[in-house]
């Protein structure tokens, strides 16, 4: 059994020792230097101030997984999507802990009003995170070929899109 709550900055240290194994072990993210704790909570703080939901998983009272949503470009057309971050602390794959996050945080988003959910994908290698998104409702929209440079290698990104709340066929005008 795991709990989903929103994230605390007493969370900062676990989430950032979850991020910190993606970041040196793998392609997962473009990051090359794992962020401090302090930064870790700034971004956190930073995207909560937002109102946007940032969560975490916990079993027995460890932080063993977390997922947020953020803007997805910063210019005002955007302001409709979001972008969504999972990441499980790898002892804990494959019990559920990135659907009930990603579920609920695509969930708030919906709620929020959000029309489209992006994911962008670290390496297209990168099955598990690709099959989780699938399962969620995302499609596959493209892939970016040997955008970044890690570990020696170029590595794709996968672009992958959900809508929220029937959003995929709704070509109503907005003025706001």
């Amino acid at each position: 059994m795991f709990l989903v709550r929103d994230a605390t900055e007493l969370d900062a240290s676990a989430i950032t020792k979850i991020y910190a194994h993606y970041v040196t072990q793998s392609a997962a993210t473009f990051e090359v230097d794992p962020p401090s704790c302090t930064e870790t909570e700034r971004r956190r703080t930073e995207i909560v101030s937002q109102r946007f939901p940032y969560l975490v998983a916990e079993i027995d009272g460890r932080v063993t997984g977390y997922a947020y949503a953020s803007h997805y470009r910063s210019r005002p057309a955007y302001r409709f999507t979001v972008e969504d971050s999972v990441y499980i602390h790898p002892e804990f794959h494959r019990l559920g802990l990135g659907r009930a996050l990603l579920g609920r945080v695509i969930a708030l988003c919906t709620a929020a009003g959000y029309r489209q959910m992006v994911a962008i994908i670290g390496d297209s290698a990168n099955v598990p995170s690709v099959r989780l998104h699938e399962t969620l409702g995302f499609r596959s929209v493209g892939v970016l070929a040997s955008v970044g440079l890690k570990f020696g290698r170029w590595v794709d990104t996968v672009i992958m899109q959900r809508a929220l709340d029937g959003a995929e066929n709704d070509s109503s005008l907005y003025f706001i």
